[in-house]
């Protein structure tokens, strides 16, 4: 099984190099998507080891998008995604990657709320909206989530048949919505989490969970009315 690890990045100096280093070993190499950084993101993150892309649109999910075409042309049939901030475990990828080892997903979602969060590593207003979000997903769509978390793997041929189009902070439960309208074998895994390094862009503050959890609702409601 050839692995990717795809990481979107937007000012993660102080991190990356340290995200890319833990990782465990794997097949098809990993991709870290400048997504506009201004700092020497890029430069830590090649000295580290990863391919590094350079997105200038903004977006999480662009980022995401760009990372999977040049992890495609690598071969990859399995694209892993790991945030670039640390406050994910890299090598519990290994982790993550075992269901799909075995054939016994398509899409493995690494659950922060299965796992052990460290004291500050989530915001309380953070950790309330992935709950709603959560929540308004299993009840609209007949889901059994327990986390949007960012950190996963899904195959090559699961990815292709949800057809993902969303750009910017819907990505992750645009995913989950369609791998359950489209009946992909989804598993969750326990993940670790704790504070990350460097500044939120999102979750660190009352007015990004907001923003973030507003679409995220958005992305849940497009995705049930169009079952």
């Amino acid at each position: 099984m050839r692995v990717a690890v795809i990481i979107p990045a937007l000012d993660e100096e102080q991190a990356i190099g340290q995200v890319v280093r833990e990782l465990p070993p794997v097949e098809a190499g990993v991709f870290v998507v400048d997504n506009g950084s201004r700092d020497r993101t890029a430069e830590v993150a090649r000295a580290a080891g990863a391919t590094v892309l350079h997105e200038p649109r903004r977006g999480y999910g662009q980022a995401c998008l760009t990372g999977i075409a040049a992890a495609a042309a690598a071969g990859a049939d399995v694209y892993a995604f790991v945030d670039g901030d640390l406050s994910d475990y890299p090598a519990q990828l290994a982790d993550v990657l075992l269901p799909l080892r075995r054939g016994e997903a398509d899409l493995v979602i690494g659950s922060r709320q299965l796992g052990r969060r460290a004291k500050g590593a989530h915001p309380w207003h953070a950790v309330a909206g992935t709950r709603l979000c959560v929540a308004f997903m299993n009840a609209a769509l007949g889901s059994r989530a327990t986390d949007l978390g960012p950190f996963r793997a899904i195959t090559r041929t699961g990815y292709e048949r949800l057809e993902m189009a969303d750009r910017a902070y819907g990505w992750t439960v645009e995913m989950q919505a369609r791998a359950q309208k489209r009946s992909l074998r989804v598993v969750e895994v326990p993940v670790d989490y704790r504070p990350r390094l460097g500044r939120s862009k999102v979750s660190g503050t009352l007015s990004g969970s907001v923003r973030a959890g507003t679409r995220i609702l958005a992305t849940i409601a497009r995705e049930a009315l169009s079952r």
